[in-house]
């Protein structure tokens, strides 16, 4: 007897990371899962094109990937600006997706939130105060220089700021089950604003993972695979 088909998981990184960020949530999540990841460009060595650098660009890179693995549709895990990048592509493509879920994603864009991101964006100040990171960055990213995507993902988050692809308007049109994840130190992503998006979306669930902040490696990794999983479980079932 053929064993049963494993459900198709897409896990996507955040802004300055790459594939290798996923790499532990990917095996834990293999054992009942076909999981895969990929780099959006610009980061972990892929190509940077400033003139394409958006986070529409990086929408559509989710559902080239999905085409690419031949996925008529697929759960979605998506880190900060992946989470971002997932829903986006959803709101136009929804059919894609069999379930998102989001983690310490930022959503309250604006002219004023997007200033306040770019401010660490700065890569004398960054090589200043926290060398080690810099250095971690530019060895992880090589061969983009570090300051040109630096100022690319600045001028990412100025464009999400001034248009913001998600919005009260499409975001309640959404009809994809999503589950909304933010941790209760998260100053980036914020509570508050994570709940007000996760109202908009006629079937998004809400959860504060208390005592967490936003890095990804500061998130207790058992309870994450966890979320992950029971939510693919239950939007399955769902659609039995």
């Amino acid at each position: 007897m053929q064993a049963p088909l494993k459900h198709p998981v897409l896990l996507l990184h955040g802004a300055l990371a790459s594939e290798k960020q996923l790499r532990p949530l990917a095996r834990e999540l293999a054992a009942h899962y076909t999981v895969r990841t990929f780099s959006f460009d610009g980061h972990g060595g892929q190509p940077l094109e400033t003139n394409v650098f958006s986070m529409r660009h990086f929408a559509g890179q989710v559902t080239q990937f999905l085409d690419a693995q031949d996925w008529e549709s697929a759960h979605v895990f998506g880190y900060s600006m992946g989470g971002y990048a997932a829903l986006a592509a959803a709101v136009a493509a929804p059919h894609r997706f069999r379930s998102i879920t989001t983690l310490g994603t930022k959503l309250d864009w604006s002219p004023a939130t997007a200033a306040l991101e770019t401010r660490f964006l700065d890569v004398e100040k960054m090589r200043e105060k926290i060398p080690q990171f810099a250095a971690q960055l530019e060895q992880q990213h090589a061969p983009t220089p570090l300051p040109a995507l630096l100022a690319a993902t600045a001028g990412l988050m100025r464009g999400l700021g001034d248009v913001p692809l998600l919005t009260p308007q499409n975001l309640s049109g959404l009809e994809v089950p999503v589950q909304v994840l933010v941790g209760e130190l998260d100053k980036t992503a914020g509570v508050d604003a994570s709940r007000h998006f996760a109202d908009f979306m006629p079937r998004a669930t809400f959860e504060i993972i208390f005592n967490t902040p936003h890095p990804l490696d500061k998130v207790n990794p058992d309870l994450l695979t966890s979320r992950i999983a029971r939510f693919v479980e239950q939007t399955e079932d769902q659609r039995r």
